[in-house]
């Protein structure tokens, strides 16, 4: 599944991005994505926050310099749009998702790329624990 595909791919996205310099102008944009996904959640604006989520992977997996895990994720990531978008409004809002992704964020900025990893992995296992208990509790697991 798409889901799966993420959590099999991302953690090691972040790793790769750890372990590489980047431009100031690219943590920048990376913060600010950051930033943006906290002032969703403040306005309880869940289609914005989703926007931000792709984002930052999109970002995150770009930063990885993996060309093949690039092209990967571009295909996973317009699969699992649709699935995410129908099942926004149904989720809590996503304070932990949050923190998460600044966690990320600070372990690439100190180029700790296992904690990295480590964290991205918690994350997704966490986001596709959540998003199966909310395809099963509306009945759509069918998606």
């Amino acid at each position: 599944s798409a889901a799966a595909l993420r959590t099999a791919t991302l953690p090691t996205a972040a790793w790769q991005a750890a372990k590489r310099e980047h431009p100031k102008a690219v943590l920048k944009e990376l913060r600010g994505i950051v930033k943006k996904m906290d002032q969703a959640v403040e306005n309880k604006d869940m289609k914005a926050w989703a926007l931000s989520d792709e984002n930052f992977h999109r970002l995150l997996v770009s930063m990885s310099g993996n060309k093949r895990l690039i092209h990967l994720v571009e295909r996973f990531m317009d699969q699992s749009h649709r699935v995410r978008m129908m099942t926004l409004t149904l989720r809590p809002l996503p304070v932990k998702s949050n923190k998460d992704h600044a966690a990320v964020l600070a372990a690439i900025e100190a180029k700790d790329a296992d904690a990295a990893r480590r964290i991205h992995r918690s994350h997704r296992e966490k986001s596709g624990e959540l998003l199966v208990s909310v395809l099963e509790k509306h009945n759509l697991t069918q998606l």
